[in-house]
């Protein structure tokens, strides 16, 4: 397939965005076709003067988004390297990190494979829409395409309101249920989250059994999972 042929099948995967399914093989073939290993798209929301991010589709593993934490991510897409539309993409080199985000924080990010990472505003509505575009090894990434890359994101995801809006839905968890989910994601037994919420052990249980239904999981580690993915944990 030709360049141009790949450009206008990327199009047309863009013009019909209709579930969830298709935003992520749309951000899959965009990694795959400018030379990255992963992708996350994220919405930021000011709340109460702190930031609150939810990650939207991503392909990083789940290990990966638990040992960065959303405070890391937060600071990748909004950091001085993220570029609005129309200006040229800097990549940030994990090597050259530890001035901007701290040796330990730049040293994790190499380990997880991520070495070099371009960090795309997204103009979608009102929105707060952020895409980070990673590699394992630096100069792996195209330069020259990403601010079509970057135009094609936007094009999309203003073509699919409905999908985005599903996709960042809003917390279905109460405070207790997600409080005992957190519990449990720290590594904490369910009698250990009775005693420090003061209630009952049974009363836990219901609590995660209540998260597991509401976010659509089979088991309480698919529902941890999805509620780091989501920002809800």
């Amino acid at each position: 397939m030709t360049a141009l042929a790949a450009r206008n099948e990327q199009t047309n995967v863009a013009a019909r965005l209709a579930s969830r399914s298709d935003l992520t093989a749309f951000f899959m073939n965009l990694t795959d076709e400018i030379g990255a290993d992963g992708y996350m798209l994220v919405a930021i929301a000011q709340e109460q003067e702190r930031d609150n991010l939810q990650i939207i589709a991503s392909n990083w593993i789940y290990d990966a988004i638990q040992l960065a934490g959303h405070a890391l991510i937060a600071g990748l897409a909004q950091g001085p390297f993220a570029s609005a539309p129309g200006t040229r993409p800097q990549s940030l080199l994990a090597s050259q990190a530890p001035a901007i985000l701290g040796g330990e924080e730049a040293r994790l990010l190499e380990v997880l494979g991520h070495a070099e990472i371009f960090a795309l505003r997204l103009h979608v509505g009102r929105q707060r829409l952020f895409v980070l575009f990673s590699a394992a090894e630096a100069g792996r990434i195209d330069p020259n395409i990403m601010p079509r890359t970057q135009l094609e994101c936007c094009y999309a995801l203003s073509q699919a309101p409905s999908v985005l809006a599903a996709a960042t839905m809003q917390d279905p968890l109460s405070d207790r249920e997600r409080e005992c989910l957190f519990w449990v994601s720290e590594g904490k037994t369910t009698d250990e989250v009775a005693l420090i919420l003061g209630v009952s052990s049974n009363t836990v249980n219901s609590y995660i059994t209540h998260a597991i239904q509401k976010l659509s999981a089979s088991n309480r580690a698919m529902a941890i999972a999805t509620a780091i993915r989501s920002g809800i944990i």
